[in-house]
């Protein structure tokens, strides 16, 4: 196998039926690996297996609430009892919600609520995934990839929605110390910080003109990333070349960059 051969690899992906979750998808499945998508929707599984229909890894969808541990739990022993093995995990938790009040007016409720979203589901996943991959390692099979996707917020803050920010940046931390923690199985575990990409959320601003003509020359890359450039990075953090790539956090800036 090449170091960018994943034939016979398997990867699980949660919110993999649009935007940056299905172009990670894509370039998976366009490589060889066999996928798992994990959504609520079934409709919008359905669509998404049906964009890599041609690519050759096999394509699965499950219906799963990341933020529910029991869904997790039955959805990861389905795709173990379809496909044998999870080499990958790809955690696309990212709904900021919840409005823009300021923190002083933010419920309890509220707050709780973004972190069950965004950084339960993150832990509920990557948990089961990473039994599964140190007990295979046990064995004597050392593979497994954890990544999350976070946000720039994580590391610059958000005003009026800090506790999107808050649980970016646990994201991020958590994915370091499982970077520590899980070394010695093999298993690599990164982060992936969305800058301006792309995608239903930001077609609304790309149509309007003022923001375009206002704010748009002021980013220095001068152009929105692409889902697709979150594939790459996948196909790559999935790679026996990532090996030791491990606890960083990827920029999506127009092109990719690691720090």
């Amino acid at each position: 196998m090449s170091i960018f051969d994943l034939s016979g690899r398997v990867a699980v992906i949660t919110g993999g039926n649009g935007g940056i979750g299905l172009g990670i998808a894509q370039a998976l499945a366009l490589s060889g690996c066999n996928v798992s998508i994990w959504g609520r929707n079934a409709e919008k599984n359905k669509a998404a297996a049906a964009t890599m229909a041609q690519g050759p890894g096999k394509v699965d969808t499950r219906i799963c609430d990341v933020a529910d541990p029991a869904s997790v739990k039955e959805a990861m022993k389905a795709v173990l009892d379809a496909f044998g093995r999870v080499d990958g995990c790809f955690a696309n938790a990212g709904i900021s919600g919840g409005g823009r009040k300021p923190f002083i007016e933010r419920s309890e409720e509220e707050w709780r609520k973004m972190f069950a979203t965004n950084l339960d589901g993150v832990f509920h996943v990557f948990q089961a995934a990473a039994r599964h991959m140190t007990e295979r390692a046990q064995g004597g099979d050392a593979f497994g990839r954890l990544v999350a996707t976070s946000s720039l917020a994580s590391l610059f803050g958000t005003a009026r929605n800090e506790h999107y920010a808050g649980t970016k940046a646990a994201i991020n931390a958590l994915c370091r110390a499982l970077a520590v923690e899980l070394a010695r199985y093999g298993v690599t575990a990164n982060a992936i910080l969305p800058g301006w990409i792309k995608s239903d959320m930001t077609a609304r601003v790309l149509a309007d003109d003022k923001f375009v003509g206002a704010v748009m020359p002021r980013i220095p890359v001068r152009r929105f990333g692409e889902p697709s450039d979150f594939g790459g990075i996948a196909v790559y953090l999935m790679s026996k070349a990532s090996s030791y790539h491990t606890a960083d956090c990827f920029v999506i800036d127009g092109g990719y960059t690691a720090f």
